[in-house]
């Protein structure tokens, strides 16, 4: 393999387009991924597919960055498939024809080019993915060489409402799912009837008021950041605790081959771990940093210095118990089963289902599972079929249920015949040559036949009436 990278981007522009702005409000710009591209190896070839006629403002920036527009030819069904299947074909053409391009970026987050990477990788390429952990599939993530996220480029916080703590509730203020103690249901179903009645109508009201409301802090901040040019605070950062299982595996790693861990070494080994390792998450501007971040909070051992630091795992560590990202899906199956019905009415925007996992479970909080933002975990749970995203029309995701909670139907089971008899409550006749209820087609035996006894009758010939006159006139004479 060749010690300098030759990048050639691909770019799927309406998916990262459509990821960007419905899950971070902001417009997709393509410089800050080429610039973060440069610093890996020098780009040799820059595409981008879409249909231009409708990206008009797009079509700028494209051509200030030297990045060639692919058109895509609209489909009469109006699907997207074209678009990945050109990118595809194209791509591989380039890893075939092209010997000297030795790296390829991929600037999508969807999951429909896992098999794209592969291939390239089974060549021998270096595979970068660029795209948002929030509508990137985490599957894409973990299969690459490196996963560079767009979050990390703009350096950007989510909505307050996702990134503020659980809220705090007022005394005596009951959850949906607490009742009072000592409580006694009416012995009158129809007044119990009504009052859960007038219940949920007060239910749905309050909580029409509390999208009202999201809804103008919303358009305030939006309104506020448009002002402000765009900028935005910094996304809060993951606790470090969660980084070091990482960390202390790729230092086992390395300890084994027997090879003293460096800088760039342990991060060239954590990113064959984990290609989505990004020290940024964690609040640190460039892995030196991120190192001695984790020397303060006294995770790990520094030596050295000058640019040669060599680092040693901290035995005496104490491990504490970390929760995992799957151990956060129970609540949320719980949160959607109890709004099931609004769910199958209509998608729910993600800002409403964050508002109720709070509001069901108030110690809920998404950075202790290792989740920058309530959309980085949702897109980890539209990977396992808990949920499924689409961007809403105003802006943001709507989430509706996944596959889970629609699995196929069983099988039929195919009956005896003593269970169809059961069934039908009598004896079907069987009549030869046709099927039974059980579709099987009868052999019926015939009785053998009775043998009989025919006389054999002799009939004479028939003779001319002129040979019997004859006949009888001879006899006569001889008599």
């Amino acid at each position: 393999m060749q010690d300098r990278l030759n990048i050639a981007v691909f770019v799927d522009y309406d998916n990262i387009e459509i990821g960007v702005k419905s899950t971070l409000r902001r417009d997709f710009d393509v410089s800050l991924v080429l610039d973060a591209l440069k610093e890996r190896g020098a780009l040799v070839a820059k595409f981008a597919y879409a249909n231009w006629s409708r990206q008009e403002g797009a079509t700028r920036q494209m051509a200030e960055n030297a990045v060639q527009m692919v058109q895509r030819i609209p489909s009469p069904r109006g699907d997207k498939n074209g678009d990945d299947i050109n990118l595809a074909l194209d791509a591989l053409e380039m890893a075939f024809t092209h010997d000297y391009v030795n790296a390829f970026a991929i600037v999508s987050g969807d999951y429909d080019f896992i098999p794209l990477v592969n291939k390239l990788k089974e060549y021998g390429k270096t595979v970068y993915v660029v795209g948002g952990k929030a509508f990137t599939s985490t599957i894409l993530q973990q299969n690459c060489h490196e996963f560079i996220s767009f979050e990390s480029l703009l350096n950007v916080e989510q909505p307050a409402a996702m990134a503020a703590g659980p809220p705090q509730r007022h005394p005596g203020e009951l959850r949906p799912s607490e009742s009072l103690p000592g409580e006694v249901r009416s012995a009158d179903f129809r007044q119990g009837e009504f009052r859960e009645r007038e219940s949920r109508e007060s239910r749905r009201e309050r909580r029409q008021r509390e999208r009202e409301e999201r809804r103008r802090e919303r358009e305030a901040r939006d309104a506020e950041r448009a002002a402000q040019g765009g900028a935005q605070p910094p996304r809060p950062a993951l606790d470090l605790a969660l980084s070091m299982p990482l960390v202390e595996r790729a230092l086992q790693v390395l300890e084994r081959r027997n090879v003293q861990p460096q800088l760039g070494l342990l991060k060239s080994t954590m990113l064959q771990l984990d290609s989505a390792f990004d020290e940024s998450a964690y609040g640190a501007r460039s892995f030196s940093d991120f190192i001695d971040k984790l020397k303060k909070a006294d995770y790990i051992y520094v030596k050295g210095g000058g640019g040669r630091w060599f680092i040693e795992r901290k035995h005496t560590h104490a491990e504490r118990a970390l929760p995992r990202p799957d151990e956060a899906l129970p609540m949320l199956r719980d949160v959607l089963e109890v709004h099931r019905l609004e769910f199958e009415e209509a998608g729910q925007r993600a800002d409403d289902l964050a508002a109720w996992m709070v509001e069901e479970y108030p110690e809920f909080d998404y950075s202790k599972y290792g989740f920058q933002s309530f959309n980085e975990f949702l897109n980890y749970a539209q990977d396992r079929t808990v949920v499924r995203l689409e961007p809403h029309p105003e802006g943001g995701l709507s989430v509706t249920l996944g596959a889970e909670f629609y699995p196929p139907a069983l099988p039929e089971q195919q009956k005896s015949e003593e269970e169809l008899l059961t069934e039908h409550d009598f004896k079907q006749p069987i009549v030869k040559g046709q099927p039974t209820a059980t579709g099987e087609i009868p052999v019926v035996e015939e009785p053998p036949r009775p043998k009989t006894t025919r006389k054999r009758t002799i009939r004479k010939k028939a003779e001319p009436a002129g040979e019997k006159t004859i006949r009888r006139t001879r006899r006569k004479k001889t008599d």
